[in-house]
């Protein structure tokens, strides 16, 4: 593999062009056990200097701490990088492990006052809407969001794991420039209707968690015994108990595709979903995370790597054979309500 920038895709239809693979930040300060700091930023670079031009984090990481964490390397560099934040997951008073949905116009606009402030920039490139509150209008919640277009404090929208139907509610009011949503090997729910509307709609895709959490790159095996006490993935079902055993045999087809390649089973992952590009005729920008400078140019090299379509169907059969669901609450996905 070459050390070499990667190529771009533009987000939206009217959006910036981007390395076509982004990078996740949450797990520099939030759900994945502790993260060095100084190997962090040295991450931010690396990924600069590989092509990954576009950034994401949002409010609800750390309390904030992942946008101020971010701040830094993000005012460096402004010129060059694309940030997206997000809103919606508000933090009850006196209970900091809760998380709520809010969907709310007083919210919203609290919530972007305190991302820019947190972020130390003037405007957001790329504002989500992290989750969908179902008893807000979708409408009302996009209709405040274009209110931050106009008023200069937004460049483009986002939406995070919304249906087809929520999607094209969004597009009528204000155009949409990508959907984000859990996409990999072992989830591809949103390729029955989600994936169709995008591409009609002029929608890029970002896939997140694109390497199932780092279960289809081996680094863990059963979430109980692997990963420390504060590590999010001990609480979603396909990790842990029988679904981490039944899902670990599941990853052969992965490895064995590797070794073929000679490259590593997180680079096929990778190149699976950059290749879903090609298969359903849109933009697709995942946003891997990692928190070292290493596994970036792993990741980034996986967008060279094309497979074959006898390769591809090596693969196909494993989503469906995924055990446990992707969330212990399936309401905070979107598959639930399509």
């Amino acid at each position: 593999m070459t050390d070499s920038r990667i190529p771009t895709a533009r987000l939206g239809e009217d959006g910036p062009e981007v390395g076509v693979q982004g990078l996740g930040c949450m797990g520099m300060s939030f759900a994945y056990g502790p993260a060095d700091a100084g190997e962090s930023r040295a991450t931010l670079e690396r990924a600069l200097e590989l092509g990954v031009t576009f950034y994401d984090t949002a409010d609800a990481y750390g309390a904030g701490e992942n946008e101020r964490f971010l701040a830094p390397f993000f005012k460096a560099h402004r010129d060059e990088v694309v940030i997206a934040t997000k809103f919606a997951l508000a933090i009850p008073p006196g209970e900091p492990t809760r998380r709520v949905i809010r969907n709310d116009a007083p919210y919203i606009r609290q919530a972007v006052e305190a991302s820019l402030e947190r972020l130390d920039v003037d405007v957001i490139d790329l504002y989500y809407m992290h989750r969908r509150d179902v008893n807000v209008p979708i409408e009302d919640t996009v209709g405040v969001m274009a209110e931050l277009v106009r008023e200069g404090k937004v460049k483009q929208l986002g939406l995070s794991e919304v249906t087809a139907t929520e999607l094209r509610a969004a597009q009528a009011v204000h155009p949409i420039a990508a959907v984000q949503s859990e996409w990999s090997l072992f989830s591809r729910d949103i390729e029955a209707q989600v994936v169709p509307a995008a591409r009609e709609l002029g929608v890029t895709l970002v896939p997140y968690s694109p390497l199932g959490r780092g279960f289809l790159t081996g680094s863990f095996a059963n979430a109980d015994t692997d990963l420390t006490a504060d590590d999010f993935r001990r609480q979603q079902p396909r990790f842990t108990g029988a679904n981490a055993a039944a899902n670990a045999a599941l990853l052969e087809p992965i490895r064995a595709l590797a070794e073929a390649h000679g490259v590593t089973a997180a680079q096929i992952a990778l190149a699976w979903v950059q290749q879903q590009s090609r298969v359903h005729d849109l933009p697709v920008i995942p946003i891997p995370g990692t928190r070292k400078p290493g596994r970036v140019a792993e990741n980034t090299a996986a967008v060279s790597i094309v497979l074959s379509d006898e390769e591809l169907a090596l693969l196909e059969p494993i989503a469906a054979k995924v055990a446990g669901d992707r969330y212990a609450d399936m309401a905070f996905a979107s598959a639930g309500r399509e």
